[in-house]
Parts: structure tokens; C-alpha cells; sequence
């Protein structure tokens, strides 16, 4: 069987939407990726497989704002969700083990490595 690919945009509104109708399809989660865009934004990529079919869900996210954790609905997605945080300072909402941006990191970091564009956090 040849390999299918299929990318879908979707927002912060939909995505676990989309992620309960690809789940109840039989998909499962390969691993997400986070693309850089600019000083505000990064893409969120979602990658799901089934029988050597790849979907990706896009999903662009301001930097300033939370993304949401899809870790309640595959419970696996809380290791690449924490990594993105380690690594592109995005935050993410209602992770079910958070590891506030020390999975990887430790203390002493003081950037995130593969952030192109520095994000400043305004203190609570």
C-alpha cells in the first residue's frame, strides 16, 4: 500500500475535535512538531499514522498565549508537549504531568535552544 499524506488547518476551537475523529478512526499519534514562523507565532503540527496513512493536523499559535494540551485525550502527547515547552518556551494548558520547562532543561538554562525569536514572559 502507498503512503497517503493529507494536511489539515485547524484552530485552537477544533483541534481536539479533530483529534477524537481521527482517534475514533483508528489513527494514533505519532509525535508532534513545533515550526518557528516569526517573533509571534509558531505551527503546531500534530502527526497521526494508520496503515502507512500520514495526516497532519496545522495549527498556528501565538507565542503569548497558551496552547492547549491534548495529553487528557492521548496521554502520551504529554512528553513532546513538555519537550516543546523545554525547548521553544510555548506554554501549554492543561498538561496531565507538566514538567514546567524542566524535562530536558535544567535550571541553569536561561533560553530556549531552538527558538529563533526570543519570547519575553510579562510576570503574573
Amino acid at each position: 500500500m502507498a503512503a497517503f499524506l493529507e494536511t489539515t488547518e485547524i484552530t485552537q476551537d477544533t483541534l481536539k475535535e479533530e483529534i477524537h475523529r481521527l482517534i475514533d478512526a483508528g489513527y494514533r499519534l505519532e509525535t508532534m512538531t513545533c515550526v518557528d514562523l516569526d517573533e509571534n507565532n509558531v505551527d503546531l503540527l500534530y502527526h497521526f499514522t494508520k496503515d502507512l496513512q500520514l495526516v497532519h493536523l496545522r495549527m498556528k499559535q501565538p507565542k503569548a498565549e497558551n496552547a492547549p494540551s491534548i495529553s487528557d485525550v492521548v496521554f502520551a502527547a504529554f512528553l513532546v508537549e513538555n519537550e516543546i515547552q523545554d525547548q521553544f518556551g510555548l506554554c501549554f494548558e492543561g498538561l496531565v504531568l507538566n514538567f514546567s520547562n524542566f524535562l530536558y532543561l535544567e535550571e541553569e538554562v536561561a533560553t530556549t535552544p531552538f527558538c529563533k525569536y526570543g519570547i519575553t514572559r510579562k510576570e503574573s
